[in-house]
């Protein structure tokens, strides 16, 4: 059975009880909803206002492009955060990283509210905001990781795709909000006001929400599953003098392959989501002048969907598998995207859900299974920083260029052909990188390597290139 081994008397680890599971779950949610929201709040502006506030002497799509160069910035800083929280968190524990990571974010996010714009403080201006979105990307580098794995390591492995697929929810509930607040201010405002200052009051709330996101991600116990690997690796080194490699070098050694899989899978889910929830607001407001609270409501709606749905296919993962969910995402999206252009072109409101909606269906068959998968690719003394880096990397190739690439291709075409090819190559490299990935659906995750509880240790005297362990 799948969940056998989680329960066999030779593993110490016991599920965590179902009232503290929840606790749990629900930490992890409200803490990556206060992480995504403040980094899809910079990617709505960039596309509806950071050129009009930062880059005022340019034109209206090359100001955009300019304001989606400093959000792909932030996406440079992903994989040191990756590496850094990852190291730390396989060393000393996931909770205690998930804490930094956001002050960090909610302290970056509050202070772009407080930036004067270009006509106040001339380059400064840019060059600041260009600095707090890297403190936004080195932050959610490592909230990621640490959020699905603490959710990961608490539960048993039957339902395991069920319960880390809910911090994944903290995507479309992240945006849910932002665009929410964004969408709220531009009802109430002029267009002139919105530009001026009502931009700002969503990045000045983000304190409200990382104090609540705080409160919650504090009262959370650390994983059991980390604490029986830690208390096992102490006690070899007491015993054997045995000193784990750096968790980095041990997953370039050990887990490369799964690194690789894990980059692969994130190109059609990350590419697509950045085209359908941020580059849309560009497409429909610049270029084909639908009013901003059209735009912002298709994509409202088909958050709010994407965020019911996400649990669904997570559950789904534990009947069928990881891959075969993940594969009709990938391969959905990549066909959508052709249908996705041609129901924007059309201005109509009810095409507009449509389009944004059916494309999230698509990307939630990807993004509901992706926690627990890259969580099963890992051991555990080396999976905050196998998953975090499979992930973010990935996210400099992928969700980093996809809007700018998408507004230089219009730019440069003036339609979206091209743009639909771009989605479907990404998705054909994610159908690759699945074919070639094993099926991880029941792994347990205290089984941190075949015989062993930790990375290859590495005795006094010997060099790490020494020894070698064989991945989970």
């Amino acid at each position: 059975m799948a969940g056998a081994a989680a329960h066999s008397p030779r593993n110490p680890v016991r599920p965590t009880e179902p009232a503290a599971l929840r606790r749990v779950v629900a930490a992890s949610l409200v803490g990556t909803t206060v992480e995504w929201y403040d980094y899809f709040l910079y990617g709505s502006a960039a596309a509806l206002v950071f050129g009009h506030v930062f880059f005022p002497e340019s034109d209206p799509l090359t100001g955009t492009l300019l304001s989606f160069l400093t959000y792909a910035i932030g996406f440079a800083a992903r994989p040191l955060g990756a590496m850094v929280f990852g190291h730390f968190g396989d060393r000393i524990g996931r909770k205690k990283l998930l804490v930094i990571s956001l002050l960090m974010m909610g302290g970056a996010t509050t202070l772009i509210g407080c930036v004067p714009g270009y006509n106040t403080i001339g380059v400064a201006a840019p060059v600041l905001l260009t600095v707090l979105r890297l403190i936004q990307g080195f932050a959610l580098g490592g909230e990621w990781g640490g959020a699905v794995l603490l959710v990961s390591e608490h539960g048993d492995a039957e339902r395991r795709g069920f319960w880390a697929s809910w911090p994944q929810g903290g995507a479309p509930a992240g945006n849910l909000i932002a665009v929410g607040v964004l969408s709220l201010m531009t009802t109430f405002q002029s267009d002139a006001d919105f530009v001026a200052w009502g931009w700002r009051v969503p990045f000045l709330l983000s304190a409200v929400l990382v104090g609540v996101g705080l409160w919650v991600r504090l009262s959370v116990d650390e994983s059991p599953v980390f604490k029986a690997a830690l208390a096992k690796a102490e006690q070899r080194k007491a015993d054997e003098g045995a000193v784990e490699q750096p968790p980095v070098l041990a997953v370039l050694r050990h887990h490369w392959r799964d690194v690789l899989v894990a980059m692969g899978a994130r190109m059609a889910e990350n590419i697509s989501y950045y085209v359908i929830t941020t580059f849309v607001l560009t497409y429909c407001v610049e270029h084909l002048k639908i009013e901003k609270q059209t735009a912002l409501n298709a994509v409202l709606i088909g958050s709010a969907v994407q965020f019911c749905l996400i649990p669904l296919f997570g559950a789904l993962s534990d009947r069928v598998g990881r891959k075969p969910v993940y594969l009709v995402g990938a391969v959905g999206v990549g066909i959508w995207s052709w249908a996705f252009f041609g129901l924007l072109d059309t201005k109509s409101f009810p095409a507009l859900v449509l389009a944004v909606t059916v494309g999230l269906v698509f990307h939630s068959a990807m993004y509901a299974p992706q926690a627990a998968f890259f969580s099963e690719l890992f051991a555990t003394r080396m999976r905050y920083s196998g998953a975090s880096i499979g992930a973010q990397f990935a996210s400099v190739a992928a969700g980093a260029p996809a809007p700018l690439i998408a507004v230089a291709l219009l730019q440069s075409y003036g339609d979206s052909t091209p743009i639909s090819v771009y989605v479907g190559l990404a998705a054909v490299i994610t159908v690759i990188a699945l074919i070639a990935a094993r099926e991880t659906r029941g792994r347990d995750l205290a089984r941190v390597t075949p015989g062993q509880d930790g990375p290859a240790p590495v005795k006094a005297g010997e060099t790490a290139g020494d020894t070698a362990a064989t991945s989970a």
